[in-house]
């Protein structure tokens, strides 16, 4: 019997033999592979994912510290042991259960900033008493933690928001901004500078002027007409908001000043303070500039005079509930029509009368 079983086990032992090979030659080519992806990575970290790590964590686990010396190519044994601890520390971690005071509702915080940054003059009492008035009761220490975390000083230093200045002063308002654009000239291709102002109530806009070289005299010429008496822009305005530009001179800030408006200058790199001229420029020059070839100043001069008229007397405008800034007494009752300007750049339709 002994005899029968030899040959058996040699059988066995021989495909083990052989198995163990293969699964050896599997191995090292694995190992080879993984070498010759991580010399792509020409020294650069490769980024796993918690659940790779997870993954590979727990299979250098089983094969122990000493295989992973020999065959671990991506990471070191070290990196793996120690993901492996940091998978059974998750396991055996639990959530704790919070003690104390439940934190507060974002809601409400976010309330308590709205508050704060548009009534400059509220301190803790005041927010407190009108979060009261809407069904929150929050401390007032509660108010001032909120406050710090958002950076909002308390209310004698806290500054007014530039809404609140606006809407405060919006029908004696005027922005003013400069835009460049090409004109062809028997000299070629000429930069013009084009200089106006907008009305922040009516959105009204009015053209100051337009030259190649905006200097001294042209814009002290340009605020003695602004600050003319009879047909001076600036009757019935008090401010002036304008950008920190080098173009807006001395002379024509003294000018404007010494007829009684104040210049009130934006902070630098900042076009969102001067919104409504900012957005001027983006209309006349998409719907208008942008689609035409100038020729000479006087082509320029009739193209921006054109726009603004359609802007004041045709174009609805979101901004004042998509009204006309110069609305017709009454609407016609007869066919629709279109009106035209500048070879029909410009389009507006209406009823006949």
């Amino acid at each position: 019997m002994n005899a029968a079983i030899q040959p058996l086990q040699l059988l066995l032992v021989s495909v083990a033999g052989w198995m163990s090979r293969r699964q050896q030659d599997v191995i090292e080519y694995l190992v080879e592979e993984n070498r010759v992806l991580k010399e792509q990575l020409k020294g650069r970290r490769l980024r796993l994912t918690d659940d790779q790590r997870r993954r590979l964590a727990a299979k250098g686990k089983r094969i122990g510290r000493r295989a992973l010396n020999r065959f671990a190519t991506i990471v070191t044994p070290d990196t793996i042991m120690r993901w492996h601890r940091k998978l059974i520390a998750a396991k055996r971690t639990f959530e704790a259960k919070r003690v104390g005071r439940p934190g507060l509702m974002k809601a409400i915080k976010a309330l308590i900033v709205r508050m704060a940054t548009a009534n400059s003059t509220w301190g803790y009492c005041r927010i407190q008493g009108e979060l009261k008035g809407v069904g929150h009761q929050v401390a007032s220490t509660t108010i001032a933690n909120v406050l710090t975390e958002n950076g909002i000083k308390p209310a004698p230093d806290r500054p007014s928001s530039w809404r609140t200045f606006l809407k405060a002063h919006w029908g004696q308002i005027a922005a003013t901004d400069f835009f460049s654009t090409e004109v062809w000239t028997p000299k070629g291709l000429t930069t013009y500078y084009v200089l106006f102002l907008i009305d922040l109530k009516t959105r009204g806009a009015h053209l100051a002027g337009l030259t190649t070289n905006p200097d001294g005299a042209f814009m002290a010429q340009v605020a003695r007409n602004l600050t003319d008496t009879v047909d001076g822009f600036f009757s019935g305005h008090r401010f002036l908001i304008c950008e920190r530009d080098d173009k807006f001179t001395p002379q024509f800030k003294r000018i404007l000043t010494d007829a009684g408006t104040e210049i009130i200058q934006t902070p630098r790199q900042a076009p969102n303070c001067n919104a409504f001229a900012e957005r001027f420029v983006l209309s006349i020059k998409s719907e208008c500039l942008n689609r035409m070839m100038l020729f000479g100043e006087a082509g320029l001069r009739r193209a921006v005079t054109s726009f603004i008229e359609h802007y004041h007397a045709e174009r609805p405008h979101q901004g004042i509930g998509n009204e006309v800034i110069e609305a017709k007494a009454a609407a016609g009752v007869g066919q629709v029509q279109c009106s035209e300007r500048l070879g029909g750049l410009l389009r507006h339709y209406d009823r006949a009368a």
